[in-house]
């Protein structure tokens, strides 16, 4: 996996999302996701909607992953 493969399974899983991936060893990555799906949601039901878009690859492909799950209005402010 490379970080644009990964960016792409979240893309498709939370479509209209804008995703940034980065890897400095394509096992352990760090995404930025902005979705309005994350609208309402605690922190961990984010992560949980990241997670599932990229089902049984999380712990084989992808050792770790760090996650930023912001909302539109969340994104615009930072």
């Amino acid at each position: 996996m490379n970080p644009e493969d990964v960016a792409r399974l979240i893309r498709a899983g939370l479509p209209g999302a804008i995703v940034q991936v980065q890897s400095e060893d394509n096992t352990h990555f760090a995404a930025r996701v902005v979705a309005s799906e994350f609208d309402g949601k605690r922190p961990l039901a984010r992560h949980q909607l990241v997670y599932r878009t990229l089902g049984e690859l999380m712990g084989r492909e992808i050792h770790a992953l760090s996650i930023e799950a912001l909302t539109p209005a969340e994104s615009e402010q930072g």
